[in-house]
């Protein structure tokens, strides 16, 4: 039997991502300047948007996932500068991003929420830094989207 708090604990990241990632959506919209440069030298809210819907995507949510649906899946690790070189527009609307990363998060998270507990301890490796269990993957994605609402909800 699974200890009632980290099920607890569990369906408490599913919430914080929610809420996280709601956030993170409304404070890029609210942006009056996306090409703006958020901090000295360093991305803008555009770049940080689209960059945050990939990850939840094609990293994180698709490490969550493969670990749950395969046996211990090995993650190559991911090259954000190689990635961007090669899927980043900057003519594609702001609103369609927060929309596809607000859809992959409503996707996930109740299909989070109705795992059995089982899954969460299911085990995957990354090729750089070694085995990770299905939990820690969600825990690595809700500090991604915590992250950028923090960088992006300083921008005036």
């Amino acid at each position: 039997m699974e200890n009632n708090e980290l099920i607890a604990y569990r369906l408490q990241l599913v919430q914080r991502i929610k809420s996280a990632a709601q956030g993170f959506s409304e404070a890029c919209r609210r942006v009056k300047d996306p090409f703006a440069p958020v901090e000295e030298g360093g991305w803008n809210t555009h770049q940080l948007a689209a960059h945050t819907r990939d990850v939840q995507i094609h990293v994180y949510g698709a490490r969550v996932r493969r670990t749950v649906e395969e046996d211990q899946p090995v993650f190559p690790n991911f090259d954000n500068d190689a990635w961007n070189a090669e899927h980043y527009y900057t003519d594609e609307p702001i609103i369609k991003i927060m929309d596809e990363f607000l859809a992959d998060v409503r996707q996930i998270t109740p299909w989070l929420e109705g795992l059995p507990a089982s899954a969460w301890s299911r085990l995957s490796r990354h090729e750089v830094h070694g085995e990770f269990t299905m939990q820690i993957w969600v825990e690595r994605m809700l500090a991604h989207i915590e992250e950028h609402l923090a960088t992006v909800s300083k921008v005036d």
